[in-house]
């Protein structure tokens, strides 16, 4: 093989990082940094984007880098190299979250170029669902793309078990709504209309006038009494869709990279056949009733997301800060 040029090293790994932070993040805090030193791109916590009060632990924030460190993979893979990742490198410096090292070079089987191709084109849903099915075929497939990552997706088919994350999720709402510092710490990540901010959440990425599904997933205040939102008609959004839970046999923080990872796997493989995905982490932001949704619906396992699954009438535009903003390189 010959040997690549600098040049070639650093187109790669400006276009792999370009990849990497169209991740979903939680409240689209975009909460990774990236280095470079020769042929490695070093992935880190970003601490200062870390939320303090909704999530003091870093599960989400360490969740999200997980799926940013699943784009670099897929990315590195299609622009011709294998991807030799190490998570969680150097015990001594808890912010270095994994390693990627440009290896051999590799051509991408149809697979892998196939979840590439929707890095960019996935968005996150934040309203209710056609009430057009998600196949249970693509389920399986999805279930099979979470366990290529060491995680267990699980499509929650009894109505029962729907109704006690319906409920949870709407509890933990209405607590945290009552919060007003954790209330405070979320609207910061809310943007409004016209914003040119290119972080957290824009007006017009949830409805203004959300249906109710039923059963009623709360979804999140960041509007917080404005009338922002996106004004598009809602009328046929009105399914829940079909509910699944991520899961990990364990809970540290190598488990909650595995599960972000696993979580943009198979958000890229849905994504391919049009399918959407909305996040519900209210219930798994409070120890209790995450720890009550693992004893007595999880067999034992660790919830890492709650998200809802279905078909979409339409898809509004993404926002990421600049590769230039994220990424550093090392100098001699």
């Amino acid at each position: 093989m010959s040997a690549r040029t600098s040049e070639e090293i650093a187109s790669t790994i400006h276009t792999a990082v370009q990849a990497a932070v169209w991740a979903p993040s939680v409240h689209n805090t975009q909460p990774w940094s990236f280095a470079v030193d020769g042929e490695e791109i070093s992935l880190r916590a970003d601490s200062d984007r870390k939320l303090r009060l909704g999530d003091p632990a870093g599960r989400e924030l360490l969740i999200s880098c997980g799926a940013a460190l699943m784009n670099l993979r897929l990315a590195l893979r299609v622009l011709g190299c294998e991807a030799r990742a190490r998570v969680l490198p150097d015990p001594d410096r808890p912010a270095l979250l994994a390693t990627v090292r440009m290896g051999e070079a590799a051509v991408a089987d149809e697979h892998t170029r196939l979840l590439h191709g929707e890095i960019e084109r996935r968005r996150t849903h934040r309203a209710g669902f056609t009430e057009l099915p998600v196949p249970d075929r693509l389920l399986g497939a999805l279930v099979s793309q979470a366990a290529a990552e060491g995680a267990r997706l699980t499509p929650v088919r009894s109505e029962a078990a729907v109704r006690v994350l319906a409920a949870l999720t709407c509890a933990a709402q209405d607590v945290q709504s009552q919060n007003r510092l954790f209330t405070l710490e979320m609207i910061s990540w809310a943007q409004p209309p016209g914003s040119s901010r290119k972080e957290g959440v824009p007006a017009e990425g949830y409805p203004r006038e959300p249906r109710r599904t039923r059963p009623h997933f709360a979804q999140r205040d960041y509007a917080h009494g404005h009338p922002w939102g996106d004004d598009s008609d809602q009328f046929f959004s009105a399914s829940t869709g079909t509910v699944a839970v991520l899961t990990t046999p364990g809970d540290s923080r190598e488990d909650w990279i595995a599960a972000g990872q696993a979580l943009q796997r198979v958000l890229l493989y849905a994504s391919a056949y049009d399918v959407g995905a909305a996040f519900h982490t209210q219930a798994l932001e409070m120890p209790h009733l995450r720890e009550f949704l693992r004893q007595e619906l999880l067999s034992g396992e660790h919830p890492q997301m709650i998200m809802r699954l279905g078909y979409t009438s339409g898809a509004g535009g993404g926002i990421r800060r600049p590769v230039a903003e994220v990424l550093r390189e090392r100098r001699p």
